[in-house]
């Protein structure tokens, strides 16, 4: 096998991982083969949505046995989770802790391990895998990600950069994603598309739905534009159901006014990101309210949390279990549960709304990506408690009555005055003794105490 260059991918990476690489040719045959089953095809035969849970460890041989164990569970597609030292670009870092010090890894070094492992993971699980990371710069990691034989791959120039990196232009992460994105236009060209599940979760706290579906479909359609097939919509859970499925039933709609009709999207749920219960109880709650969101919501997929979440990365086991019980938040004995159609007609009317206030005057250009980071620089997009020094990070949500997550300080969002008023109506609520720093953390930890159960209620930590 020749020894390939930069030039053998349709992007560029370091010419250490090219010399690693098999060549560009292989690596789309390997992927062509008949035999071969993609995440696009488990999301285009879906009826139902189903359960897709986090994966990752440093070493080899415990990846392959946490696949082996979680694909006992049914999950629909399975995760391979990236370390942070890959994540950021230090290979050789997470090469030395690999070889040090595996278990310190929060993540498998896929780099490290090469493609031919990967290769191994992917043929180990009974179910196609995805690639999830927050990689501001992935072209490397997407390299070695398509030579393992995986083609679902997590992220974008927005929401792996913005919530994650101090210091990292805006200008600077878009264009390499679109990168990834060409890549995966010629590979489309080729007979074979790469689901790219673009991370709306952004910083995953109170974050208001439509600033998580504006950078989102700001993000797909710079995919779009670069000849990606695929696009999963990713939407974290607040925990107010309304709103939540309004938000899952929006994307639809958004996609038929931002996106080619060739570009195939799937509403994908992220159960809550934020602060979980540590009572056992209250957070399988919590979980089986996430899939029967996704479920009334028409969501593709849900990723599941675990009843670990506040305390610590689970085991395999306990991320089993966590797939069982969303699983139970999806099964068809719960179908007789609704919601109310005329609220969930106005919040998602409402919500659609504001998404279209912040990305028309953003999408409305040949090329949208420098207007996106204009957007950003202005504060007319921007991303809350974001760590960026590209994002403004000046508007502040919290809670309403019902605990759906609304804007207390608008920022330079240009939304009109009608959606000022609408939202201003929705928001008002008693407000507790403190200063907003204390209503903030009390609407962070919304979920922290734990109410779904009588022993946490009965408590004044909610915590058993």
């Amino acid at each position: 096998m020749s020894a390939p260059t930069t030039a053998d991918f349709p992007m560029t990476v370091s010419p250490a991982t090219a010399a690693a690489l098999p060549p560009w040719p292989e690596v789309v045959s390997w992927l062509s083969a008949p035999e071969r089953r993609h995440a696009v095809d488990v999301l285009r035969a879906a009826r139902r949505p189903f359960v897709q849970p986090r994966c990752g460890v440093g070493e080899h041989a415990r990846m392959l046995a946490s696949l082996r164990t979680l694909d006992q569970a049914g999950p629909g597609l399975l995760s391979v989770t990236i370390d942070s030292h890959t994540r950021l670009g230090h290979f050789g870092t997470a090469a030395r802790v690999l070889r040090e010090r595996p278990a310190d890894l929060n993540g498998y070094p896929l780099l490290a391990h090469g493609w031919e492992r990967g290769r191994e993971l992917a043929a180990a699980a009974g179910v196609p895998l995805e690639v999830r990371h927050g990689s501001p710069e992935a072209r490397d990691l997407f390299a070695c990600t398509l030579a393992s034989g995986i083609t679902s791959f997590e992220g974008g120039g927005i929401g792996y950069n913005l919530p994650y990196c101090k210091d990292v232009p805006l200008r600077d992460s878009l264009e390499s994603w679109r990168e990834v994105d060409t890549a995966c236009g010629e590979l489309a060209a080729a007979g074979v598309v790469v689901d790219r599940e673009l991370f709306g979760t952004l910083t995953g706290v109170l974050m208001p739905p439509s600033i998580s579906l504006a950078c989102a479909f700001a993000e797909a359609r710079l995919a779009a534009d670069a000849g990606v097939r695929c696009v999963s919509i990713a939407y974290p859970q607040s925990g107010e159901v309304y709103q939540d499925t309004a938000a899952l039933r929006a994307i639809p709609a958004l996609a038929g006014r931002y996106l080619p009709a060739h570009v195939e999207v799937h509403p994908v749920l992220h159960e809550f990101m934020g602060v979980f219960p540590r009572c056992p109880g209250c957070a399988r709650s919590l979980i089986l309210l996430g899939a029967l969101t996704a479920r009334l919501g028409g969501a593709a997929k849900v990723i599941n949390k675990t009843v670990h979440e506040a305390s610590g990365i689970p085991s395999a086991e306990v991320n089993a279990d966590g797939i069982r019980c969303a699983q139970l938040g999806l099964s068809p004995l719960l179908d007789f549960v609704e919601l109310d159609e005329g609220l969930l007609a106005e919040e998602c009317g409402w919500l659609r709304r504001e998404v279209t206030e912040l990305l028309d005057p953003v999408l409305d250009a040949a090329d949208p990506l420098p207007r996106i980071v204009s957007a950003f620089a202005r504060g007319t997009l921007d991303v809350p408690f974001s760590a960026s020094v590209h994002a403004k990070s000046v508007v502040v949500p919290g809670r309403d009555a019902r605990g759906a997550i609304r804007y207390r300080d608008f920022g330079a969002l240009p939304f009109s005055p009608a959606v000022r008023r609408h939202n201003d109506a929705c928001a008002r609520r008693p407000q507790p003794a403190g200063d907003l720093l204390t209503t903030l953390s009390a609407d962070i930890n919304h979920f922290a105490a734990g109410r779904s159960c009588e022993r946490c209620a009965a408590t004044p930590t909610g915590r058993s």
